[in-house]
């Protein structure tokens, strides 16, 4: 295994599907986290085929900022292939998703930052999921607990920022372009060996919008993803 870097560069990967009312926030949040975070780093804004304004301000942003990049996909390619596009563009050691909604301080984002560098993934969990909806919690529960009878596995959360070695990322194929791209991007890294830390933070409710997590076509996206998933660890064993 390589040796960890001391002084990491960070790539924040922010896909987005019509966020006009958040992406500003979420960019905040990121700035303020990287002024006292002290190491080098770029934002990609992944504008994943948005019908609002979220493109024009993204645009605006990447304007004003000399570190933050803008990826506009023609077409939506869902949360996990948005991730894909910014894990072949990122230039930083460590890529980072922080999704367009808002729902990340700058304080959690901060505490996933301080724990860069001390192993090859940081694997964030919410510590406060009791403030999450009774449906949200009990997915997030249920899809946990699976993943982790299934694989093998005690992670505590599959959803969160996850940190990775970028490297690491472009060694595998995420096949998942749905939500289960994390679960499936994990699974494959920690079975090869890579260190992990997990650490507890705080999200908070969406300030405008609604999260496209639990309609149905993306939770039969998710079942399939782990179902197919599951055939590809087995066939390699």
């Amino acid at each position: 295994m390589k040796t960890i870097p001391a002084n990491p560069s960070m790539s924040f990967i922010v896909p987005a599907l019509n966020e006009e009312a958040n992406i500003q926030a979420t960019v905040n949040a990121i700035l303020q986290t990287v002024r006292t975070w002290g190491q080098t780093f770029e934002i990609l804004l992944i504008d994943d085929g948005s019908t609002d304004n979220t493109g024009p301000i993204m645009a605006e942003l990447a304007a004003r900022h000399p570190h933050i990049r803008v990826l506009h996909n023609e077409r939506n390619l869902g949360l996990g292939g948005a991730y894909k596009r910014g894990v072949a563009a990122a230039r930083g050691t460590y890529a980072m998703l922080v999704p367009g909604d808002d729902t990340w301080p700058s304080e959690s984002l901060d505490q996933i930052v301080a724990t860069v560098g001390q192993a090859d993934i940081v694997i964030p969990y919410q510590a406060n999921s009791q403030d999450r909806p009774l449906v949200r919690r009990l997915g997030s529960w249920g899809f946990t607990t699976i993943i982790n009878i299934l694989f093998g596995l005690h992670i505590k959360y599959y959803n969160g920022l996850v940190v990775h070695r970028t490297e690491l990322l472009r060694q595998i194929a995420i096949n998942t372009d749905g939500f289960a791209y994390q679960a499936e991007a994990l699974i494959k890294v920690l079975r090869q060996g890579h260190s992990y830390v997990e650490v507890g933070t705080n999200v908070t409710q969406r300030q405008g919008g609604r999260s496209m997590a639990l309609m149905p076509k993306n939770l039969f996206k998710v079942v399939s993803a782990i179902y197919a998933l599951y055939r590809e660890i087995g066939s390699s064993q």
